[in-house]
């Protein structure tokens, strides 16, 4: 007998190109069929909303208590249907055990961490005291870095470095090339945010490796992917072209309606859609995931393919093919998900608002196998 099964909602599987009206069940902590008429112990009623793959936000911030730019991942997965958080460098070296035990592993959703390659981790984010943690070299140490990325390489996913004038400062392109060290003696991807320069986008993007990730990759000038007439440039096709994954990574700076306007125009899409949410964007732009799609979904992007790129996409880019899928005896995690029709006013990270007219919001989450919110 199935544990759960979630009946009559629309179910969107990107992983099996999978669009119709039927039932879901799971048993145990995975999934158990896809199929009409499928029966089980705990059955919920989902008829006219959209069923997904748990969705998984690749870039976020919720090392909460231990960094002043973290929040809690529980509260953002009941509001934001989220059931894998992706941490990206929150914590260092020196702070990462504390991340492990007292968040990570205490946390009745996933998350998943990159190791930031300073020492301190993201240590000084916040609206009145903002220090970026790679502006100081005796900050970042490769040895150190690589010993706590071995200590915990069941759990690291891969190395994260921010560079630009406000994360990086007088250092430019240096922790990066500190990182790529860190990162190919470990065998593992890098994470790169870029902000404003220095460095510039093209020496940033041209040092990346197949399945690294570039985040912020459709922020606004300057060190913008896209050229003012509208054409993607060269340095970002070429990256592509080798394997390099597109990130958005919203967040409070580094997302741009005009610059996204013209790469999708160009027919760029990105690889992810991620949220960067911490303590600041939490109270917008970005919000949550489910906001940062709604309004992909407001720029023209069809549905499947926006839930494709934070389900499925998002699993490859972190080599986790048993996450964000339906597939039977995948992980057992699901997004209810309502779409909302109206009027909607959306901005991104430089004032431009945007009227759309659909919105996504979470009506439900199913985690291991089971129902897990609302209660």
């Amino acid at each position: 007998m199935n544990d759960l099964v979630l009946k009559g909602g629309r179910v969107i599987d990107p992983s099996q190109g999978i669009d119709r009206v039927t039932d879901i069940a799971f048993a145990g902590d995975t999934v158990a069929a896809i199929g009409d008429g499928l029966a089980g112990k705990d059955t919920r009623d989902v008829s006219g909303r959209i069923v997904s793959p748990g969705l998984i936000d690749l870039h976020t911030h919720v090392y909460w208590g231990g960094t002043s730019l973290g929040v809690e991942a529980e509260l953002v997965a009941r509001t934001g249907g989220v059931t894998t958080f992706i941490d990206a460098g929150s914590a260092g070296p020196g702070n990462f055990h504390g991340f492990r035990r007292h968040v990570i592993e205490t946390s009745p959703v996933r998350i998943l961490p990159f190791l930031n390659i300073s020492f301190p981790g993201i240590f000084a984010f916040s609206k009145t005291v903002m220090v970026g943690e790679a502006a100081d070299m005796r900050l970042l140490n490769a040895r150190e870095a690589v010993r706590v990325a071995r200590e915990h390489k069941d759990l690291v996913l891969g190395v994260k470095v921010r560079v630009g004038k406000s994360a990086s400062g007088d250092s430019g392109i240096m922790p990066l090339d500190i990182a790529l060290d860190v990162a190919e003696e470990t065998g593992l991807p890098l994470m790169a945010h870029l902000d404003s320069p220095p460095p510039s986008r093209l020496e940033v993007v041209s040092r990346l490796r197949p399945g690294d990730i570039l985040t912020h990759c459709f922020r606004p000038f300057p060190n913008a992917p896209v050229t003012p007439g509208g054409d993607v440039r060269e340095e970002i096709l070429a990256a592509r072209a080798r394997g390099v994954i597109f990130d958005i990574g919203h967040g409070g700076g580094s997302f741009g309606f005009g610059t996204t306007r013209k790469m999708l125009a160009g027919g760029f899409l990105p690889d992810v859609i991620s949220s960067d949410v911490h303590a600041i964007s939490i109270e917008g732009p970005a919000f949550d995931l489910l906001t940062t799609m709604s309004k992909f979904l407001c720029l023209g992007v069809d549905l499947a393919t926006v839930i494709k790129l934070a389900t499925v996409n998002a699993a490859a880019a972190i080599k986790r093919p048993e996450l964000g899928t339906l597939k039977v005896g995948a992980v057992g995690d699901a997004t209810v998900i309502d779409q909302a029709t109206g009027r909607f006013d959306y901005a991104d990270s430089i004032g431009e608002t945007l009227i759309g007219d659909k919105r996504l919001l979470s009506a439900g989450v199913v985690l291991g196998g089971r129902w897990w919110h609302p209660t």
